[in-house]
């Protein structure tokens, strides 16, 4: 299922955003523009700026690591804030790099990521494949 989908009347359903898409060379930015639209709807205007950096590195991974180059993006709202998933079928998990070499021109994403959010983390999908998410509005 693609596109925002309402809260619905009555149900504890949160609004949302879900998107299954190949990855190419301009996703980042539709997707930024997706979210900041998401955003300012929600009253989340103020975690745009951080919001958009960490979905340009997530999908710029999907486009740099991911055979086939297919994930699907949620944006969630949550009582306390945002969270965002980007879901694809690629079974190994990212590595947690610590520190980067400062001439080196990749391997900062997790680092920058780390510095822009509440909250994230990598998570086995039970058909292979993984999940990275991160959430914004939760204590550390």
């Amino acid at each position: 299922m693609n596109g925002y989908i309402p809260p619905t009347p009555g149900a504890p359903r949160l609004p949302h955003y879900r998107l299954t898409l190949t990855v190419g060379d301009h996703s980042p930015r539709h997707l930024r523009r997706i979210a900041r639209s998401l955003l300012a709807e929600w009253e989340l205007a103020h975690l745009t700026d951080a919001v958009e950096l960490a979905l340009t590195e997530v999908v710029t991974n999907v486009h740099r690591h991911v055979p086939g180059r297919r994930c699907t993006v949620l944006l969630l709202r949550q009582p306390a804030g945002l969270r965002v998933e980007a879901t694809d079928d690629a079974p190994p998990l990212p590595p947690v790099v610590l520190s980067a070499d400062p001439e080196a021109e990749s391997g900062r994403g997790l680092l920058l990521l780390e510095s822009l959010v509440d909250k994230w983390g990598v998570a086995p999908e039970p058909g292979g494949g993984k999940t990275v998410w991160c959430e914004w509005g939760h204590p550390n």
